[in-house]
């Protein structure tokens, strides 16, 4: 895994404001495909190398976290048929936060399910309903527009969904966005089981004008977020960006051996880097950049 001073220069030149519209080379560029595989257990990489995707299987129906772009929601669903499985076998689809780059593909991919449930935690299931975004988001630009999907359901803070055989538990992490949402399950295998984290971004980025400084009530949310994120078991973390956590490498390495994909401290070093970036955002602010 990078370096926490690594991953903090990877978040603020990489990221910026990804709530307005991208250029059709960052959309491009974020939609480069990778293979699909098997994280651990029942748990599946079914997203591109920037975008985030992840299939947790069972017998009685699946579930689908985020869905890239609008545009990145066939390669999710090729994805997916490649690995074996069916599309129309997804019964509910969540999401980490409400941004174009990571819940613009669930509209398409709920109709290509035909019956999935979509979840989502107030107000980013207003987003899902309206196609816009809250003025109190950071990345606020009332030109965004986001597909909307049939009928959303809202989910609670430390609520537990069962889909299938699945158990999925919501953690609230807003700061990023006002909806921002984490999601813990544990996948097994032969005698191993792990607590798998998707955790959602806790990057302190922004529209031009905006000023976490100004708004103590957003900066309170990220520390809420680090704490429940530093509190939670996590064995096996996955974030909205890989890159941001080196899940990519950390995989690679694993080899898909639970024992050496294992790491306890994984959301604990996560939550630093992002506690330091918040940091640093601050003091700039202050400073008068």
């Amino acid at each position: 895994m990078k370096s926490r001073a690594a991953l903090v220069l990877v978040v603020a030149g990489a990221f910026g404001s990804l709530a307005g519209a991208a250029a059709p080379g960052d959309v491009a560029k974020w939609n480069t495909p990778v293979e699909p595989f098997k994280v651990f257990g029942n748990t599946y990489y079914v997203g591109t190398q920037n975008l985030a995707s992840v299939l947790i299987t069972s017998d009685f129906g699946h579930v689908l976290i985020d869905g890239g772009f609008e545009s990145t929601a066939p390669i999710i669903a090729a994805n997916i048929e490649k690995l074996g499985f069916k599309i129309t076998d997804v019964k509910a689809i969540l999401q980490s936060h409400a941004h174009p780059d990571h819940v613009g593909g669930i509209a398409a991919l709920q109709k290509m399910a035909g019956e999935a449930a979509v979840y989502a935690r107030r107000p980013a299931e207003e987003v899902m309903r309206t196609g816009k975004l809250p003025p109190e988001d950071p990345q606020y630009d009332k030109k965004t527009r986001i597909p909307t999907v049939q009928n959303p359901w809202v989910v609670h803070g430390d609520q537990l969904l069962g889909v299938g055989s699945n158990r999925l538990r919501v953690l609230a992490t807003p700061g990023h966005t006002p909806g921002g949402t984490s999601w813990t399950w544990e996948s097994c295998e032969e005698k191993t089981c792990l607590q798998m984290v998707y955790a959602d971004s806790l990057a302190p980025v922004s529209g031009k004008k905006y000023r976490f400084t100004d708004h103590p009530e957003v900066v309170e949310q990220f520390q809420t977020s680090f704490r429940t994120l530093e509190a939670a078991k996590c064995d096996v973390l996955i974030t909205p960006h890989p890159e941001a956590s080196g899940f990519f490498e950390r995989t690679q390495k694993a080899g898909g051996k639970g024992d050496a994909l294992k790491d306890a401290e994984g959301c604990k070093k996560y939550v630093a880097t992002f506690r330091e970036r918040l940091e640093q955002r601050l003091a700039e602010e202050k400073g008068g950049k």
